[in-house]
C-alpha cells in the first residue's frame, strides 16, 4: 500500500475532497432525516411522533459522548481504514433502520450511527488539511464542509420527497447504499495517511493547551450559543414580526449560507482573520437590527439573509483556525474537542433561548444572542497571535514551530 505524503503539489485533489464532502453530506442527512419523517415512521414503529423525534436526539447524544474517547482510542490507526469503518457503520445503521419494525432496535441503530458521526466529524477537516498544500488548506476544508450545507438545503428535502414517493424505508435504504458506494470512492481516490506514532502522540490535555486551541474552542462555544438561541426559535420570532411564513425565512437563511460558504472558500486562505472578523461583526449587527427593528417583515427577511451569509462561512473559518493552531498531525483530536464543544453550544443555546422566550417573549431573543456573539468577536479580536493570526505567514511559522 502506498502512503501519500501530505499536501503534494499545488492543485487541490478534487476527487478525494469531493468524496469527503459526500461523507459529510451522508452524516448530516443520516442525522436529520427522521425529523422530516415523523408522521410516516411513527405508525410503522408503533410509537408516538415524539418518540420518533428522539431518534434524532439519540444520534446527537451518542455523537457528543463518542467524539473524544473514540477519536483518542483510534488516533494511532491508519486514517483511511478508520474512515472506511465509519462509512460501513453508517451503512449498517441505516440498513437496520430501513428494515426494522422494532423501536428499540431502531434506536440502537441510531446510537451506532451517532458514534460513527462523532468519529467522522473528528476526522474530516484534518484529512482535508493533510490532502491539500498548506496555501490551499482553508479552501480544502471549505469544500469538505460544504457537504453540511448541501445536506441541509438539498439532501433533507430530497430525502423527505423520496420517502413521500417510495416510503421512508426506501429513503434509509438509499442512504445505506450511498455509504457503501462511498467506501469504494474513498478507497479509490482518498489517500492513506498514517496514524500517530505512540511516541509522538500529544496527550489530550496537551492538545487542549496548545497555543490558540482554547481561543478557537471559546469562539466555537460563544458562536453556537448565540446562533442557536436565535435560530431554534426563529418561528416564534417570525410570528412576533407579523410574518407567519417560517418556511420562507428558513429558505432565505439556507440560500444565504450557500453564498457565505462560497465567499469563504475564496477568502479563507489569504484573508481568514478579516473574513472571520467581518462575519462575526455582521452577525452582531444583525442581532442589533433584529432587536430594534425586527417587528418589520421586510427587515426580518433582509436581516436573516445577512445572518445566513455570515454564519454560513464561520464554521469553515473557525475549523481552519483550529487545524492551523493544532497542526494537521493533531487535528483529529482537536476536532473531536470542537465537535463536543459544538454540540454543547447547540444544546446550551437552545436552552438559553427557550428560557428567554418563556420569560420575556420572542422580542428578547436577539438581545439574548447579542452578547454571546459579541463574546466570540472579542475573542477573535484578542487572538491575533496564535488562534487567529493577523498575517497568513504567521500560520506557517506557527504550525512548524516546536510548540505546535
Amino acid at each position: 500500500m502506498t502512503v501519500a505524503s501530505p499536501a503534494m503539489g499545488t492543485r487541490l485533489p478534487w476527487s478525494g475532497l469531493l468524496a469527503l464532502t459526500t461523507a459529510a453530506f451522508t452524516a448530516v442527512l443520516t442525522e436529520l432525516l427522521p425529523a422530516g419523517l415523523l408522521p410516516r415512521m411513527a405508525p410503522a414503529l408503533g410509537v408516538s411522533e415524539a418518540r420518533v423525534g428522539f431518534l434524532v436526539t439519540g444520534y446527537a447524544v451518542a455523537s457528543f459522548l463518542a467524539a473524544i474517547p473514540v477519536t483518542a482510542a483510534l488516533r494511532g490507526l491508519p486514517r483511511r481504514p478508520v474512515l472506511v469503518g465509519t462509512l460501513l457503520g453508517f451503512a449498517c445503521a441505516n440498513a437496520v433502520v430501513a428494515l426494522s419494525s422494532s423501536y428499540a432496535l431502531t434506536f440502537g441503530a441510531r446510537l451506532l450511527a451517532g458514534v460513527m458521526g462523532g468519529t467522522m466529524w473528528a476526522m474530516l477537516a484534518g484529512y482535508a488539511a493533510r490532502m491539500a498544500p498548506v496555501e490551499r488548506r482553508g479552501r480544502a476544508i471549505a469544500v469538505v464542509l460544504a457537504g453540511i450545507t448541501l445536506a441541509l438545503s438539498l439532501g433533507v428535502p430530497a430525502g423527505t420527497a423520496l420517502a413521500g414517493a417510495l416510503g421512508w424505508r426506501t429513503a434509509f435504504g438509499t442512504l445505506a447504499g450511498l455509504a457503501v458506494l462511498l467506501v469504494g470512492w474513498v478507497r479509490w481516490r482518498v489517500p492513506e495517511f498514517p496514524g500517530e506514532l505512540p511516541g509522538a502522540r500529544v496527550p489530550l490535555r496537551g492538545v487542549v493547551l496548545l497555543p490558540g486551541i482554547p481561543a478557537v474552542l471559546s469562539v466555537t462555544l460563544f458562536l453556537l450559543l448565540g446562533h442557536q438561541a436565535m435560530y431554534t426559535y426563529v418561528a416564534p420570532f417570525a410570528a412576533h414580526a407579523g410574518y407567519g411564513r417560517t418556511d420562507v425565512v428558513l429558505l432565505v437563511f439556507g440560500v444565504a449560507t450557500v453564498v457565505g460558504i462560497w465567499v469563504t472558500g475564496v477568502l479563507v486562505d489569504r484573508w481568514a482573520r478579516p473574513a472571520l472578523l467581518g462575519a462575526l461583526a455582521l452577525f452582531v449587527a444583525v442581532m442589533c437590527v433584529l432587536a430594534l427593528y425586527g417587528d418589520s417583515p421586510a427587515v426580518l427577511l433582509g436581516a436573516v439573509a445577512v445572518w445566513g451569509a455570515a454564519f454560513g462561512g464561520a464554521p469553515t473559518l473557525i475549523q481552519t483556525a483550529l487545524v492551523n493552531a493544532s497542526g494537521p498531525e493533531h487535528a483529529d483530536v482537536a476536532t473531536s474537542l470542537q465537535t463536543t464543544v459544538y454540540n454543547a453550544g447547540i444544546a446550551g443555546g437552545s436552552f438559553t433561548g427557550g428560557v428567554a422566550l418563556s420569560g420575556w417573549g420572542a422580542g428578547a431573543l436577539p438581545w439574548t444572542a447579542l452578547p454571546l456573539v459579541a463574546g466570540a468577536l472579542a475573542v477573535v479580536v484578542l487572538g491575533g497571535r496564535y488562534a487567529f493570526p493577523v498575517m497568513p505567514a504567521d500560520i506557517g511559522r506557527r504550525v512548524n514551530s516546536p510548540r505546535a
